[in-house]
């Protein structure tokens, strides 16, 4: 445990020297809206209430959710011109490393923080007595995305996904595949699985699926880094992506956001009466039934990966903005409260649907408002 997390240090600070030298930032290069879009976010800026907030804002952490904090900052920036929101998609686990060393002042992370993490929060991130706390602002299916020629449909299930990603099953014609798709013309074709290869929230949430869902076949214990034997890796979600829309044969988990580019989408078998599409109208169904299990302010959801209910998508992820209850840098804190109650509005929750998310449920956003509220 101590090699990984000094593993993730070393990682988190040469992510945050990149971020320094290249100045990315999630308004910048990404930003390629036509005059209609600036249009748009114009008019949704008056909604937007900047406070006292000024200056840089520095953020990192969750991949998954980077096309949703590009859309935010569009519209947040049109009104908030004082404001430049810096936010580094360098994967979860080095997000949050970074954050509790105190080099940004928020994090994104598709994990809630866990009881070490909070702990360490308390000594070195927050002071005053505060805590790292987790706040959901994101809701996205994870897509399980193949590049496998003449095969426009796919249906798969937890224990043919856990063989697969385990390297037991090697072949796109395998029997099992075939089983599940007895229409579809399976070629002769070897299975090129990608993972991350960094920490990502992503990776934890897709294990924990294939842990419930498939115990039998999936004998790793779910979490942040890759553990099962074989296939190739890749950084980021948009790492695994690209090596899957240039790869015949290609196969791998991602934020449903980033299954495009040749790419198409498997349709996940379970126990409803029909194969379930990854779309964020079912992530949503499935997410529904999440519970809050964090403490005090603490935010954190427990999901259920296991759902029968029709067009209920299990393979879904939470994305948390991770800041201290108490206990914020005072030159940042106006810019956090300002930007985090934005994208917890309804206005901001609004725009997450043509992003390719979902927004939080009514009764878990309504907290979040309430918490960023009384953030110090």
């Amino acid at each position: 445990m101590k090699l990984q997390r000094k593993t993730r240090r070393a990682l988190a600070l040469g992510a945050l020297a990149v971020s320094g030298a290249l100045a990315l930032t999630a308004c910048g290069s990404d930003d390629t809206g036509t005059s209609g879009g600036d249009s748009a976010a114009t008019a949704k800026a008056g909604a937007i209430d900047c406070g006292d907030a000024k200056g840089q804002l520095q953020a990192s952490g969750s991949s998954a959710q980077k096309n949703a904090i590009d859309a935010w900052v569009r519209q947040y920036s049109a009104a908030c011109k004082d404001v430049q929101l810096n936010y580094n998609p360098t994967g979860s686990g080095a997000g949050v490393t970074a954050f509790l060393q105190g080099q940004t002042a928020f994090a994104g992370s598709d994990s809630a923080l866990d009881a070490e993490e909070i702990t360490e929060s308390k000594k070195t991130a927050c002071t005053d007595g505060g805590q790292a706390i987790d706040l959901p602002m994101v809701v996205g299916p994870i897509g399980v995305g193949y590049n496998v020629p003449g095969v426009d449909s796919l249906v798969l299930d937890a224990p043919t996904l856990a063989k697969i990603f385990d390297s037991k099953i090697t072949n796109w014609n395998d029997k099992a595949i075939a089983e599940l798709n007895p229409d579809a013309k399976l070629p002769d074709l070897k299975i090129q699985a990608f993972h991350r290869s960094d920490e990502s929230g992503t990776t934890d949430n897709f294990t924990k699926y294939l842990s419930a869902a498939a115990p039998d076949d999936w004998k790793y214990e779910p979490g942040k880094s890759w553990e099962a034997k074989g296939g190739q890796s890749a950084s980021g979600s948009s790492g695994v992506a690209q090596q899957v829309a240039q790869t015949s044969g290609a196969i791998s988990y991602m934020e449903l956001s980033y299954v495009k580019d040749g790419m198409k989408s498997v349709k996940i078998k379970t126990g409803a009466a029909e194969p379930v599409e990854a779309t964020t109208e079912n992530a949503t169904k499935s997410i529904s039934e999440a519970k809050v299990v964090g403490t005090g302010k603490d935010l954190a959801l427990e999901l259920n990966y296991t759902p029968s209910a029709e067009d209920a998508y299990p393979i879904t992820l939470v994305t948390y903005e991770i800041v201290c209850d108490k206990g914020n840098k005072a030159e940042s804190l106006p810019a956090v409260k300002s930007f985090l109650s934005y994208i917890a509005s309804e206005d901001g929750q609004g725009l997450l649907a043509d992003a390719g998310y979902a927004p939080v449920p009514a009764e878990i956003i309504t907290k979040v408002r309430s918490t960023v509220s009384s953030l110090s």
